[in-house]
């Protein structure tokens, strides 16, 4: 597996489909973007973020090229770290290992190309499978944000992870 950028006319088609209902869509980006997931609003998203964050979009794909998994890289010069966001796998892919493998090279990314010391994501407490992918990928609960996020009639606890430079 290897990480490439994430090239909007090529591969949204294809990820577009891996977050098939609401309740997923917004564990996934926290209602950042429309459900289902549409073209323009993607990019504009996306966009926004590497304005705001220096977000970079980046897609994992297999040694024969095929798109398994999304994540989006950002890193702060002051604090040395890394920020990794809408991690997204193809759902064929899921209990195989290939979100933890993405996140090693993620990290790998961000430690050995930017510099970081610390690599930090968010989740959503109601979201484990997350949280136990997250882990086994050496990620460890830094902090949670009690009823940080509404969804319908759900209140979810935002808790931050991080993965230190070894």
């Amino acid at each position: 597996m290897r990480l490439r950028p994430y090239i909007h006319s090529h591969d949204f088609d294809k990820i577009k489909n891996w977050i098939q209902d609401e309740r997923t869509h917004a564990m996934w980006c926290a209602n950042h973007m429309k459900f289902p997931i549409e073209k323009e609003n993607f990019a504009e998203t996306l966009d926004k973020m590497y304005e705001k964050h220096g977000d970079c979009p980046f897609v994992a794909v297999t040694d024969d090229g095929r798109a398994v998994g999304f994540i989006c890289c950002s890193f702060c010069a002051e604090s040395k770290e890394s920020m990794l966001a809408f991690v997204m796998v193809d759902p064929e892919e899921r209990g195989k290992g290939t979100a933890v493998a993405m996140l090693g090279l993620a990290a790998k990314y961000c430690f050995e190309l930017l510099g970081a010391e610390a690599v930090q994501l968010n989740v959503f407490d109601v979201n484990i499978p997350a949280v136990k992918c997250y882990e086994k990928a050496g990620f460890t609960a830094r902090r949670l944000d009690k009823d940080a996020f509404a969804y319908k009639d759900e209140k979810w606890g935002r808790c931050n992870m991080v993965l230190r430079k070894a």
